[in-house]
């Protein structure tokens, strides 16, 4: 077991890993964070801040030389990189879970392999390999880059033979990858943690909304059948375990009007739709992450009421600073993540709200993001 007074080493340095941070403090733990970045939301609360590219394999085995372990908070770590790393400390999750779950073609082949429930896909390399897909999946269909795509990017729909020229010079990549489109009723997802003894623990299902292709508010306990919750938490075990997972790992699902669940994304590393956990549940996701990747026991995921959680992104500051006292009178917990430059679509924080009823909770977090323009916001639970 990896104790107390160790250092957490972290790739990445965005929110995620300002969160890990924050658990691995309170826990008694060091930090230090290596990425490109300077001043980053990770390495304000770390103890130790590296800022160098990734492909500097000198400082990347300097600053696994440094920590007892490593793990991310951001997989899109190139891979020699990781392989680097793991010659002088354990790196958790293990690097060829990371070259899987960066790249939507190796991703879905993974899952279609394992009989996991995906969408119809098709690997795509010139525009006659994507005219001959397009007519076996028929419209709409959605064309992907097959990496480093995150939040909506390197996307586009295509509902005619007129779109299918203008998608592939869109996206102008080697490699990408076509999937039928999912007419589905709501998007959910399941957060998870195994060690790695293969003890495993879950969250439950929280349900997601987006706008834009990005998360807009969380909440939990999702609004599913009993059936469609134990089927999701089932499919992410199964994930866990075919991975031989360590860590934080979050499973993104589609689910249909017939409550077939079709399996959209894996994030290995905890995510944005469990950043409710942060607040909610006896032992966040981040703790989880940690006592995974430190050979402690996992802890409990029972949350204490239901929450919701609401995204603040840059948009918020076109019109100046918000006003962050009118927000947080409605109750509301506000996160901010040191983020200096706000920009259109940009996370820069979240409000999460607990409440007797996950009504009541979504309520208070848009009523709450409201007051910090003065915009009402009218929509409710679900699409």
């Amino acid at each position: 077991m990896i104790g107390p007074n160790s250092t957490i080493g972290i790739f990445g340095s965005g929110q995620l890993g300002r969160m890990l941070a924050i658990e691995a403090r309170k826990m008694g733990f060091r930090v230090a964070c290596y990425s490109p970045a300077n001043d980053s939301p990770t390495g304000q609360i770390a103890d130790r801040e590296i800022s160098a590219p990734y492909e500097d394999l000198e400082k990347v085995r300097q600053f696994a030389e440094s920590v007892d372990v490593v793990t991310f908070e951001f997989e899109n770590i190139p891979a020699k990189t990781i392989e680097e790393a793991s010659r002088f400390a354990p790196v958790h999750p293990k690097g060829e879970i990371l070259y899987i779950t960066q790249n939507r073609l190796r991703e879905k082949t993974f899952l279609f392999g394992n009989d996991f429930p995906v969408a119809p896909f098709y690997k795509i390399t010139t525009l006659a390999d994507l005219e001959e897909a397009v007519e076996k999946t028929g419209f709409p269909c959605v064309l992907k880059t097959a990496g480093f795509g995150y939040d909506g990017k390197g996307q586009s729909k295509i509902n005619s033979k007129e779109d299918i020229a203008p998608a592939f010079e869109k996206l102008d990549k080697d490699e990408c990858v076509l999937e039928a489109f999912v007419d589905f009723e709501k998007e959910i997802s399941v957060v998870c943690a195994r060690s790695e003894s293969g003890d495993f623990v879950h969250f439950g299902v929280f349900e997601n909304d987006h706008a834009n292709h990005i998360l807009d508010v969380s909440f939990a306990p999702g609004a599913v059948a009993h059936n469609v919750w134990e089927e999701a938490v089932e499919i992410a075990r199964g994930i866990a375990e075919k991975f031989e997972y360590v860590g934080t790992m979050c499973v993104e699902f589609f689910l249909q009007k017939n409550e077939e669940l079709i399996v959209n994304e894996i994030a290995p590393r905890p995510h944005n739709s469990g950043h409710l956990t942060f607040d909610a549940a006896v032992a966040s996701q981040f703790e989880q992450q940690l006592r995974a990747v430190c050979g402690m026991p996992l802890g409990s995921t029972k949350l204490v009421k239901p929450v919701a959680m609401a995204n603040l992104l840059g948009d918020l500051w076109m019109d100046g600073e918000p006003d962050w006292s009118a927000a947080i009178e409605s109750g509301a917990k506000l996160h901010l993540y040191g983020k200096n430059e706000p920009r259109p679509g940009r996370k820069m924080g979240h409000l999460t709200a607990m409440a007797e009823t996950v009504e009541e909770a979504v309520a208070i977090v848009r009523e709450a993001r409201s007051r910090l323009t003065g915009i009402k916001e009218i929509k409710g639970i679900g699409r």
